[in-house]
């Protein structure tokens, strides 16, 4: 738990309302991105970015910063010097804001067999509409809650959440049937595995909090990790989007406060100090028999952090790339 106060306490920035205009152009320019839209029948836009849909890269990068309220940006890089072709790049100037009020994929929206009619129905949801619900215990830590007409929220899935999942995220937001977007990206797919990789920065602030590090001292961020190939297979595609983090995912956090907290955060936040490191995250997920729960938590992290303290102007490092292994899992030989 963290001890120190909400870090969001007195934020007013609205996410779902900073966020329109990107859903606006997402849905707007559908075609170019190889994305389809087309309206529930209970009265939400859907907006299939890699099911039925091919999508592609680019809607994943505009989806990463819809994931981010509005409030990150998402870019991609040539960089094969570092080891891999194609990198993406998160950066924030409101980093809690966007990547845990937003972007952390932790609202669990399930139905059974009996409540769908036919399969059960499982996904965790990331992006602004986290925020109006706030069902999340995340939430009232931060301080933070939203108040917008109109809401979005990501999945990742690989089939069309059923009308009781629409009508519980309609109910717990309080939105109009017509003001609520759900975007489809499952892992597998181009757009899925960008939005998913451009979630470095957000896992770094996802472990600064279980370090119990005062959120409220974070004031800018930026990160990259390389972008793999999607997989077909659904364990081997999360297994690489993990990967990307765990072990290409670089971060650099502009805190403030005391040298202490600062350098402690640099030195205990890479992925590397997990007893579960330097292995593929998909034969980890298999060796504990697909519990996420047995993973060590403190695995979920980037490689390679660095962390400036801007009221000294003191940086620290620790962790490092292992693109190594990386080249070994993804590339294959001639």
């Amino acid at each position: 738990m963290n001890p120190h106060s909400p870090a969001l306490a007195g934020v007013e920035l609205s996410l779902n309302r900073q966020v329109q205009p990107l859903v606006e152009q997402l849905v707007a320019q559908a075609a170019a991105l190889r994305v389809a839209v087309r309206r529930d029948p209970l009265g939400p836009t859907i907006v299939d970015a890699g099911i039925e849909a091919p999508g592609s890269i680019a809607a994943g990068l505009l989806i990463g910063e819809i994931c981010m309220g509005g409030f990150g940006q998402v870019g991609l890089r040539s960089g094969a010097v570092d080891g891999w072709p194609s990198w993406l790049e998160a950066r924030s100037s409101q980093p809690v804001l966007a990547c845990l009020a937003s972007q952390y994929a932790g609202w669990s929206l399930a139905a059974s067999k009996e409540e769908t009619g036919g399969k059960k129905f499982f996904s965790l949801g990331s992006g602004p509409a986290r925020a109006l619900a706030a069902k999340e215990a995340l939430f009232a830590e931060l301080g933070y809650r939203d108040r917008a007409e109109r809401g979005v929220i990501v999945l990742e899935v690989d089939r069309a959440p059923p009308a009781v999942i629409l009508e519980k995220l309609l109910r717990d937001c309080g939105l109009a049937p017509e003001a609520l977007t759900v975007v489809l990206t499952p892992t597998s797919s181009l757009a899925g595995t960008t939005q998913v990789v451009a979630r470095v920065l957000e896992v770094a602030l996802h472990k600064a909090h279980e370090l119990g590090f005062d959120l409220s001292q974070v004031v800018d961020g930026v990160a990259t990790a390389p972008l793999p190939s999607p997989s077909p297979d659904g364990v081997e595609a999360m297994g690489r989007t993990n990967d990307a983090i765990l072990y290409g995912g670089r971060v650099h956090l502009a805190v403030r406060g005391g040298d202490d907290a600062a350098r402690d955060l640099a030195q205990r936040l890479p992925s590397r100090n997990s007893k579960d490191y330097g292995r593929s995250f998909a034969q980890i997920f298999k060796d504990v028999e697909y519990d996420f729960y047995k993973i060590d938590g403190a695995l979920f992290a980037p490689a390679e952090v660095w962390v400036s303290n801007v009221d000294s102007g003191r940086t620290w490092h620790a962790g490092a790339l292992d693109m190594d292994l990386l080249r070994k899992l993804w590339l294959d030989a001639e």
